[in-house]
């Protein structure tokens, strides 16, 4: 039996790789996203794929905006059985040129972005006593990164709402899967230093070993263990001491390395 599936982020990167893959499986998909164009190569591919799409153009930050959408889920399907919640944006801020708008753009889109959709979908799935609502968080929510802070926390709020949501939900039948990935390839780290990225995964890899941990109905699954070991286990439980050490040693030597690159 098909599923009805909601993918947010859909454009590009792992939110289309998902949107492919589960296509093949011939469920209803329907995507969002801020840009249209992208969105209807999403859908293209679906349709190629095997799969029924609904092409939802918008902004997930605007709660008119994803009202109006889970509208026109319920009046074309009736409801989701999986909601994922994949829309995300990053933004470096280094600490010496602090920007709390950077914050708030970037939690209107990973968090309340996130909140608009769960307080949209949550009572029907709970009245039916069934569905799956999967959050894409991050391996950066278990540790402030460097010039990363704006990201990070936006990253550990949405890991702990799904938490919470988990433990409250679990009597009405509803999973909560929380999922933290490393370095996926896509047009967000593009714009990362390559420097930073360690471990990285093409989006056809992640999105399947996404697909599968929504499947299997994992609480907390994160990858790829190379660097989810240190990220989850090491780094939060050093000293903070050492753990700045550490942090501000890479920055000082990148710093430099940047000095002598840009030096005629």
């Amino acid at each position: 039996m098909a599923l009805r599936i909601l993918i947010t982020g859909a454009s590009s990167g792992i939110g289309r790789a998902m949107a492919v893959q589960l296509a093949k499986e011939k469920n209803k998909i329907a995507i969002t996203g801020r840009r249209e164009d992208k969105l209807r190569e999403t859908a293209e591919e679906i349709k190629k794929a095997g799969g029924e799409a609904l092409l939802l153009s918008g902004d997930t930050s605007e709660p008119q905006t994803v009202t109006r959408h889970y509208g026109e889920i319920r009046e074309k399907w009736g409801g989701l059985d999986w909601a994922i919640l994949n829309a995300g944006i990053s933004l470096r801020n280094p600490g010496n040129h602090f920007s709390a708008d950077i914050y708030k753009k970037t939690f209107e889109t990973n968090v309340f972005g996130a909140a608009y959709w769960l307080e949209a979908v949550i009572p029907d799935m709970v009245k039916a006593k069934n569905g799956v609502i999967a959050g894409i968080s991050s391996l950066a929510s278990f540790v402030g990164l460097p010039q990363s802070g704006a990201y990070s926390s936006s990253k550990a709020a949405l890991l702990i709402l799904l938490e919470s949501l988990r433990v409250d939900l679990a009597a009405f039948n509803v999973s909560v899967v929380t999922i933290c990935p490393g370095f996926i390839k896509s047009e967000m780290t593009d714009k990362n230093d390559p420097r930073d990225m360690v471990f990285v995964l093409d989006a056809e890899i992640g999105a399947k070993k996404i697909i599968d941990a929504i499947k299997k109905k994992k609480r907390l699954f994160y990858f790829p263990w190379p660097l989810a070991i240190p990220m989850t286990c090491i780094l939060p439980n050093l000293p903070r001491g050492v753990y700045d050490f550490i942090a501000q040693h890479a920055i000082k030597r990148r710093l430099k390395k940047d000095e002598q690159k840009a030096a005629p």
